[in-house]
């Protein structure tokens, strides 16, 4: 877990890190209120030790800024002073406990413990899972009855396994969540440190796959036990990442969700009660069998401001019951809703016609939604959700068996089927995650053809990889129309097939953060329920007034949209959104349950790029949602590498640059930035022509991706010029590594010809943060003149700025 020490005393920010280290704490030091802001800004904190008395921005104020933006991480405050009055203060400004210095080491880490068990991440005093045991008041770790020997950081790891049991998590955040920002290492460090947690498990008798790989994706706990698609099992892992749920398994899912809401679903169609009885007509008609009595509210005993409030209020209730009761699967609900909000929104005064109307709507929904909630509410066994299936559909016995042994080593069951009718009945039996087709199965080549376009328009759909022995354009071209998403030629290796069956599989909307704003807290209970268990992190909005302060904290990568909330509508949001430059380019996803063609054109007119239906169906909206994120990403990707050498590009370097820049300001931190470019490039260009060209640019490109940090900066600005920001290192170091770059490069065999090989080299000029530049215009334009030098010398050699 990660902790914030905000403390400018270095002696007791110095005991401090060293008493929490000794806990298997990550901890952040900040030396002033700003930085300490900033870093929360910037990283996810489960704890802050905040020290009152500190410059720029005090303890006290820091905490009311923490909690006035949303933050609700514990915050333990330190100070010398220990009057009732500065303990009122700090505990009125939001902080959960306060420790008077001089503190005891004991006490304080007691505390500390204390309130992070009152967080929502940890739920037990003692973590368990399976046969292992972790206890986080003694620091130790067991498997059944042995003790593990672990290193802080392999016990942090276990430890955030445990307190996320059911979370595949990145390198990335596996970094950022136990690594401090001053020692933060690349990615290997993770894997390295997992290789070496499995090996000590393995050695007390744990299983190897205990700590599981989630390829594309990350590291996670393995399935203690196969589950069911529920929300039952707070600690059973629930993961989806291969396979959509179905209809059915969604609304098994959605039906917890109803029973807390449902009264509240009843108070809403009261409200649209009591304003239809105001009618005068709804007094007239008499009851009867078929016409139950409506109370009668006098129009007269009501003022008018509060009839027009009534009525406002019963317009937005039927609306919302419109959009929300068939996602439970109330689908008559839902109609009969969506007719009763027609009918509230035409002007007032109704005729004798109208009311009859919507007094025989409002009481069939009425009873609609009491005999959905009379029904015993009996949950269809589901099938096994974390179950990878791998369907191959092939007559080749042999071939197919080579592919089962090959699929269990990358964690897939495979199943054989050979021939279309028992290919047909599995899937019928259990949808598999992916299907692998070869076209010749049977007789008749359209039979498997109809299998694929039907598997490809399935809710949600399953993949189909085409094998087979043919390679015509007309049979790539008719598969892919049909729905295929991937034409592998026979013979091929199986390590191949699985490769491209993981490239198909591989889920893409992990750790993406979305921002849902919606007014019916029932909507948004019910979307958390289903995007969660896709890794999708989810913050649910039912004010659209605090809007703009969530989507600062968030920074979510995908917003939801309802269109009509009280004061704010979805398009005023949305125009809001598209009008700044920081989020122009964030996706937006409407949610609606109207679906006319003049709501559909005002959607994507305000700047929308989808829109849902109400009432949503899971798989849908998941489908959706994720496109959308693919289709970002790919942009993302378009914008941020360089697609020649597949480094960074100039544009997303520059931001990671300025980033560096702050950081290394901020922390007092050195960075060395280099600009290096192929000496005497343009001639060889001009003689050789533009493929050796690109030869050489992406064989350099590879050696810097393989000579450099993954924390390192390594871009290509245009041209033969290339760009390193290297933080943290001082001169001498970064010196010492790109004289071997330099050597790696003149090592290079780039042949112009089969007989002639051409000798590269390259130069360097490099420029001292903060001593040559404190910004990056001026750190170039330094580097680039001693760049200038060095190629002007004669290439092949390293010249620093001077300042």
């Amino acid at each position: 877990m990660r902790i914030l020490v905000v403390e400018d005393d270095e002696l007791t920010a110095k005991a401090l890190t060293t008493v929490l280290l000794q806990q298997n704490y990550a901890v952040d030091v900040a030396v002033d209120g700003w930085i300490a802001w900033e870093l929360v800004e910037s990283f996810v904190f489960d704890l802050i030790l905040l020290d009152v008395m500190i410059p720029k921005l005090d303890g006290i104020a820091l905490c009311r800024k923490l909690r006035s933006r949303g933050y609700q991480m514990p915050i333990l405050l330190l100070t010398g002073r220990d009057s009732g009055h500065d303990k009122a203060l700090g505990l009125d400004a939001g902080a959960d406990d306060y420790v008077v210095k001089p503190f005891d080491p004991e006490e304080l880490v007691a505390r500390i413990r204390a309130l992070l068990r009152r967080g929502p991440a940890v739920s037990q005093v003692v973590l368990e899972w399976g046969n292992l045991r972790l206890d986080p008041s003694a620091c130790e770790a067991i498997y059944g009855e042995k003790l593990l020997s672990l290193t802080p950081k392999e016990y942090a790891l276990m430890e955030l396994f445990l307190r996320n049991n059911r979370r595949v998590f990145s390198c990335g955040v596996i970094l950022e969540q136990i690594w401090s920002f001053d020692e933060m290492p690349g990615e290997e460090a993770v894997r390295t440190h997992i290789k070496g947690l499995r090996q000590k498990l393995k050695a007390v008798g744990a299983p190897a796959d205990l700590i599981e790989t989630v390829y594309g994706i990350g590291y996670r706990l393995k399935p203690l036990e196969v589950p069911n698609f529920s929300t039952e099992g707070e600690t059973s892992p629930k993961t989806i990442e291969f396979q959509k749920p179905s209809k059915q398994q969604t609304l098994n899912i959605l039906a917890k969700v109803w029973d807390k809401y449902q009264a509240r679903v009843s108070q809403q169609v009261e409200v649209v009660e009591r304003a239809i009885a105001t009618l005068p007509h709804a007094i007239e008609t008499p009851p009867g069998p078929t016409n139950p009595a409506l109370p009668a509210i006098p129009t007269s005993s009501l003022a008018p401001a509060e009839l027009t409030q009534l009525w406002q209020q019963a317009r937005q209730e039927a609306h919302t019951l419109a959009g929300s009761l068939g996602t439970f699967g109330l689908a008559k609900g839902s109609k009969l809703a969506r007719k009763i909000d027609h009918l509230l929104q035409q002007s007032l005064p109704f005729d004798s016609h109208q009311t009859t109307r919507l007094r025989e709507f409002v009481i069939a929904l009425r009873q609609e939604i009491e005999h959905f909630s009379n029904q015993e509410n009996v949950d269809t066994p589901t099938r096994d959700e974390e179950s990878r299936r791998l369907l191959i559909v092939d007559r080749d016995r042999l071939a197919a068996e080579q592919l089962l042994k090959e699929a269990e080593t990358w964690g897939l069951q495979g199943i054989i089927a050979s021939e279309l009718t028992i290919a047909k009945s599995q899937i019928e039996q259990q949808p598999p995650v992916a299907v692998l087709l070869d076209l010749s199965i049977a007789s008749n080549r359209q039979d498997s053809l109809a299998l694929l376009e039907e598997l490809s328009h399935r809710v949600p759909p399953i993949p189909v990889l085409i094998l087979t022995t043919q390679d015509h354009l007309n049979d790539r071209l008719e598969t892919a129309r049909l729905g295929g998403r991937t034409f592998l030629q026979k013979p091929i290796a199986p390590v191949q097939v699985l490769t491209a069956v993981r490239q198909v599989l591989q889920p893409t909307a992990a750790e993406a953060k979305i921002l849902v704003v919606d007014d019916d807290p029932a909507m948004l209970a019910a979307l958390r329920t289903l995007l969660e268990p896709w890794g999708l992190q989810v913050t649910a909005l039912s004010d659209p007034q605090q809007f703009w302060q969530m989507l600062e904290v968030t920074s979510p990568d995908l917003l939801i949209l309802d269109i009509r909330m009280p004061h704010l509508s979805g398009f005023d949001l949305c125009q809001v959104v598209r009008n700044d430059a920081r989020w122009s380019e964030l996706p937006i996803i409407f949610l609606t349950a109207h679906t006319d063609a003049e709501t559909v054109n005002q959607v994507f007119a305000v700047g929308a790029d989808d829109f849902v239906s109400k009432p949503i169906v899971g798989p849908e909206l998941v489908t959706r949602i994720v496109n959308r994120l693919d289709r970002m990403r790919a942009l993302r990707r378009l914008t941020d590498t360089d697609l020649l050498t597949g480094i960074a590009s100039r544009y997303r370097s520059t931001q990671d640059l300025d980033r560096l820049l702050r950081l290394a300001n901020r922390h007092h931190q050195v960075l060395s930035f280099a600009v290096l470019a192929i000496d005497r490039f343009q001639q060889i260009h001009d003689r050789e022509g533009i493929a050796i060209g690109d030869v050489i640019l992406r064989r350099v490109g590879q050696l810097l991706q393989q000579n450099f940090r993954g924390e390192d900066v390594v871009a290509r600005w245009g041209g033969s010029e290339f760009v390193l920001g290297l933080y943290n290192m001082r001169q001498e170091n970064s010196l010492s590594r790109l004289t071997q770059l330099l050597a790696l490069i003149g090592q290079q065999e780039i042949f112009a010809a089969p007989d002639r090989k051409l000798a590269i080299t390259a130069s360097v000029g490099v420029a001292q943060y903060p001593n040559i530049g404190k910004d990056l215009q001026s750190l170039y334009r330094a580097a680039d003149e001693a760049l200038y030098r060095a190629q002007a010398s004669g290439g092949n050699r390293i010249i620093v700025a001077n300042a």
